[in-house]
């Protein structure tokens, strides 16, 4: 019988479980016993996932601790993990069956002491140094008098209201405020979303662009201003169009936002006085500039007065000047009436001499020769013409005698014809020329009308001769007659005494008497 009936097996009564099951045990008991826990250690690797989740593992000197943090997590903590950062993490431990493996669920992170974040601080400064984000170079000027100055901070502090309360003594501006938490894990994203958002105002839009902003904190720990060491706000200021005056805390504070922004200011009431000038000393000065304008302007005059007065004084005097000028204006003054006599009378001279040959009677024999002598020629073309058309006919006719008339026929027909077109057009040029010196004659017979004195008689002119028919052209010589016969268009007038017993003075009728024909 004991042969049929095995032995029993140590342990074999004991209960066995499955994977899963011994997985689920372990992770009950874990996340039960540690379900809220506080790790202090280094941040080692860091992992951000497309997802939106966070892994990485914190650490000592001889354990490793994975730790997780899901995306709606991430957006909570107030202190993004970095590799190298001491840290104090809170949450729960968990574990990852698939992989039989635990780990932290991260609800939270602080930097553990001032020394580690001092360090975080350290390690910012020198990476964004790095990448040129406090390079003066790249600083821009503060404007002198801001039209609209924006102001990022809280709206219940009294921060507020010492930078107001110091723009409106200064020199009153108007002023945007951006409500702002100055500190904890809302701090940094709404310093970041304020300074883009000022950013992104246009010119001439609703709200007015502002020309200048001021970041502004009062005073506090490392850990009250840390949202101000954040990158993010760091690279805010840095990018920030509009130029940007940092006052965040005392002036023994730093921070991030101190290097990358355009100017730094001690204090927020500081950074208020930078902002602006004050206006009575503008005012002031600007009556001291106005008075020494004055003043400058005062002495130049005087100065260019008293060199203008040096000047006249060498010049020789306004008389002096004119008097060479007006003595010879004077001669030529007295000169002129004499002149212009003279020159009337030379002018007349001149008309005398001209009108003399062109006396009427030389030009009508001038007219009857031409006339004459182209009758003459009339009178002889036409004689001339038939004995040179004879002659022709003649010479034509003793021609023809030597040559068949049958077959010179038909060339002494076109011969014919030719001479007979001749004929035709000497006589129309004949007539043509005849025409020409009738027209001219003509011309010139009017020409001798036109130039004879008897046009003129008829304007109410007169001409003066002697007794003997002399025309007498001065005074000088009609005193040197007795008697004087003046011809008008009418008739012709005798003055003075006759040795004939004619009246002294008489007027003939005739048309004729002292004509030149």
């Amino acid at each position: 019988m004991s042969d049929l009936i095995d032995d029993p097996r140590e342990g074999a009564n004991e209960p066995e479980f499955t994977v899963s099951e011994i997985s689920t045990a372990v992770k009950r008991t874990i996340e039960g016993t540690f379900d809220h826990v506080r790790i202090r250690g280094e941040v080692g690797r860091v992992v951000h996932a497309r997802s939106g989740h966070l892994y990485f593992d914190i650490k000592d000197d001889r354990s490793v601790l994975g730790c997780t943090a899901w995306k709606g997590q991430v957006a909570r903590l107030s202190v993004m993990p970095e590799e190298g950062m001491e840290i104090i993490a809170t949450g729960r431990l968990t574990t990852f069956p698939n992989q039989s493996k635990y780990q932290m669920n991260v609800q939270d992170v602080a930097v553990a002491g001032e020394g580690a974040l001092m360090a975080m601080l350290e390690k910012r400064k020198k990476k964004l140094a790095a990448e040129g984000l406090f390079d003066p170079a790249r600083k821009q000027q503060i404007p002198f008098l801001p039209e609209v100055i924006g102001v990022i901070t809280s709206p219940t502090g009294a921060v507020i209201r010492d930078i107001l309360h110091r723009l409106r003594d200064r020199f009153p501006r108007k002023v945007l405020i951006w409500p702002v938490a100055v500190q904890g894990e809302r701090c940094a994203p709404e310093v970041t979303r304020a300074i883009d958002g000022f950013n992104a105002f246009t010119a001439g839009g609703a709200l007015p662009r502002p020309d200048l902003i001021i970041v502004a904190r009062g005073g506090g720990s490392i850990e009250d201003l840390w949202g101000f060491n954040e990158e993010s706000v760091a690279r805010a200021a840095a990018a920030s169009g509009i130029p940007l005056i940092s006052a965040v805390g005392h002036e023994t504070d730093t921070t991030l936002i101190d290097f990358a922004s355009d100017l730094r200011a001690p204090t927020p009431t500081a950074a208020a006085e930078l902002a602006v000038p004050v206006r009575a000393e503008l005012l002031a000065r600007l009556e001291e500039i106005e008075s020494r304008r004055i003043s400058a302007m005062r002495t130049a005059l005087n100065y260019r007065g008293e060199k203008l007065r040096d000047l006249s004084r060498a010049l020789p005097r306004v008389d002096a000047l004119t008097a060479g000028a007006q003595q010879r204006l004077d001669l030529a003054a007295a000169r002129l009436p004499g002149a212009l006599t003279a020159r009337v009378d030379r002018g007349r001279a001149a008309l005398s001499e001209a009108s003399g040959a062109l006396r009427p009677s030389l030009l009508a024999r001038t007219i009857n020769s031409a006339r004459e002598r182209s009758e003459d020629r009339g009178k002889r073309l036409a004689p001339a013409l038939e004995r040179s058309s004879a002659a022709a006919q003649g010479d034509l006719a003793r021609i023809t005698k030597r040559f068949d008339t049958l077959s010179l026929a038909p060339q002494i027909d076109r011969r014919n014809d030719a001479l007979a077109q001749l004929m035709r057009r000497f006589k129309q040029a004949t007539e043509v020329a005849h025409s020409q010196r009738a027209r001219k004659l003509d011309a010139l017979d009017r020409l001798r009308l036109t130039l004879g004195y008897k046009a003129t008689l008829e304007r109410g002119f007169a001409v003066v001769r002697s007794a003997e028919g002399e025309v007498l052209t001065s005074t000088k010589l009609a005193k040197a007659h007795a008697v004087l016969d003046i011809e008008f268009a009418d008739g012709t007038l005798s003055i003075g005494a006759k040795k004939t017993a004619k009246p002294s003075a008489s007027v003939s009728k005739k048309g004729t008497q002292g004509s030149l024909f």
